[in-house]
C-alpha cells in the first residue's frame, strides 16, 4: 500500500491508532466510533439517527455502540432535560486508556455541552463532553469481574452470562452489566436449573431489534424464574415395566394368552390376561 497524502488545513479529525487499528473491535464499531468522534457538539448519535445516515441496519449499529461502550470509548447516561424529558447523553472518549490511567482528570472534551438555547428532545442522544471531575466522598470500588465470586453459583453465573454472545452477538454485555445481572441468575441455579436450560431460555425468541440486551435479560431473569425442584420421594418408586431401583427397563415378553408384547422379567401372561376375561369374552385360567 502507498499513501497519497494531502495537507488538510481544516475539516479533519485526529483519531488514535488504538481505535483505528483496534484488535478486538469490529470494523463497524471502528467506523461508528470514528464517525462519532468527528461530529460537532450536540449531534444526535442515537441508533435511529445513525441507521438513517448509514446503510447498516439498526442491529449492526446497536451492536457496534455496545462494543464501544464495553471498551470505554462511549458512555451513555440517562439524564432529565430542562423540559422534564429523559434523554440519553453520550460521552465520547478519544483515549479511554488515558482516562483510566488518570482517574479524576478528564481529557480535552471531544465536543462541548449542548447550548442552553437548544431544547431537549425526548428519546434522543447527543454527543457531549466528558464532565469535569467533581470531588466526591470515597466509596467502595465495585468488585472487578476477574475476582473470585462469593459463592460457587456466582462462579457459574458470570461465565454463563458472558457466553451468551456465542449464540447471538447482540447479547454482548459490558462488565458492569454482568456484575449487575449475576445475582439475579443465582436463584435459577439454586432452584435446580442447569446452565444449558438457562442459556436456552435467555437466548430464545429474541426480538428483531434489540436495543437493550441487559434490560431484556434482567426482565427474563426476573419474570421467568423457575420454581425449585420438588424433593424426590423416599424409597423406590414402582413403575410398570421398569426396575424400581432405577435400572434398565424389563425386556419384552410375548403373552402366552393373547400373543401381545409386554415388559416383564420372566415370560408369562400380560396384565390384562392375568386380571380378567379376554376381549373375546372367554375366561382365562388362573
Amino acid at each position: 500500500m502507498t499513501h497519497i497524502r494531502q495537507y488538510q488545513p481544516d475539516r479533519y479529525t485526529i483519531i488514535g491508532n488504538h481505535l483505528a487499528q483496534h484488535r478486538e473491535l469490529s470494523l463497524t464499531a471502528i467506523g461508528v466510533g470514528t464517525h462519532i468522534l468527528s461530529l460537532p457538539e450536540g449531534a444526535s448519535v442515537d441508533i435511529r439517527s445513525l441507521a438513517a445516515r448509514f446503510p447498516e441496519g439498526r442491529d449492526r449499529i446497536a451492536f457496534a455502540l455496545r462494543e464501544l461502550v464495553a471498551h470505554g470509548y462511549l458512555e451513555r447516561v440517562r439524564e432529565r432535560g430542562a423540559s422534564g424529558h429523559v434523554i440519553t447523553r453520550t460521552y465520547a472518549y478519544n483515549d479511554p486508556a488515558a482516562e483510566r490511567a488518570r482517574p479524576g482528570v478528564a481529557d480535552e472534551p471531544v465536543a462541548t455541552s449542548v447550548p442552553a438555547s437548544v431544547p431537549s428532545v425526548p428519546s434522543s442522544e447527543s454527543v457531549a463532553p466528558v464532565p469535569p471531575s467533581v470531588p466526591a466522598e470515597p466509596s467502595a470500588a465495585p468488585e472487578p469481574l476477574g475476582e473470585p465470586p462469593r459463592t460457587p453459583h456466582h462462579r457459574t453465573a458470570v461465565p454463563l452470562l458472558a457466553g451468551l454472545r456465542r449464540t447471538d452477538d447482540r447479547l454482548t454485555l459490558a462488565e458492569r452489566d454482568i456484575r449487575r445481572l449475576a445475582p439475579d441468575l443465582v436463584p435459577w441455579l439454586e432452584n435446580g436449573a442447569g446452565p444449558t436450560a438457562i442459556h436456552r431460555t435467555l437466548t430464545a425468541r429474541l426480538p428483531d431489534v434489540l436495543e437493550s440486551p441487559a434490560g431484556l435479560l434482567a426482565h427474563r431473569l426476573r419474570d421467568l424464574l423457575p420454581l425449585p425442584l420438588p424433593p424426590l420421594p423416599e424409597g423406590p418408586v414402582a413403575l410398570y415395566g421398569r426396575d424400581p431401583g432405577g435400572g434398565r427397563p424389563d425386556p419384552f415378553q410375548t403373552c402366552d394368552g393373547c400373543d401381545r408384547a409386554f415388559r416383564a422379567r420372566e415370560p408369562g401372561r400380560c396384565r390384562d390376561c392375568r386380571s380378567g376375561p379376554t376381549e373375546a369374552g372367554g375366561a382365562v385360567a388362573a
